[in-house]
């Protein structure tokens, strides 16, 4: 992917929310701050710890980072807390 597809694609994400789909198959959208639980050990976070993302991101993979803390964390580590 080249960075002009890239920036085409990036015209429709933000930093500020992301768009869910919940267990009942309902779009919902969250807005940051929203809540996280962990639920695969990384870092200094632990397991069950709830926290606070501040920015969602995505990498030039196109892979979901969450900002919390001022560090970034792939989305995959995390469970959302509704």
């Amino acid at each position: 992917m080249n960075r002009k597809q890239l920036a085409e694609i990036l015209k429709y994400c933000s930093p500020k929310e992301i768009l869910v789909v919940t267990w009942d198959n309902r779009l919902i959208t969250l807005k940051c701050p929203f809540k996280v639980k962990v639920i695969q050990k990384v870092a200094t976070l632990k397991l069950r710890q709830i926290l606070t993302v501040d920015k969602v991101k995505t990498t030039i993979d196109l892979k979901t980072i969450f900002m919390v803390e001022g560090k970034a964390y792939y989305y995959h580590y995390f469970d959302f807390v509704l």
